[in-house]
């Protein structure tokens, strides 16, 4: 009886929480969509950094 009304609240649960799949998915096409546009004009600014960082660490 115990295990029954357990699976019958995890199984309500799990129909509350199904999350937002298209939701998630537009953010990840619009962060994507900002890093195509904003690398070409970051990427030399980024490789100097990562060039300065990995000089500071080289023996």
């Amino acid at each position: 009886m115990v295990k029954t009304d357990i699976r019958r609240r995890a199984s309500a649960w799990l129909r509350r929480e199904r999350g937002d799949v298209p939701g998630w998915v537009m953010v990840t096409i619009m962060t994507a969509g900002l890093v195509a546009i904003l690398w070409p004009l970051a990427q030399d600014l980024l490789q100097q950094m990562l060039q300065g960082a990995l000089n500071l660490v080289s023996p």
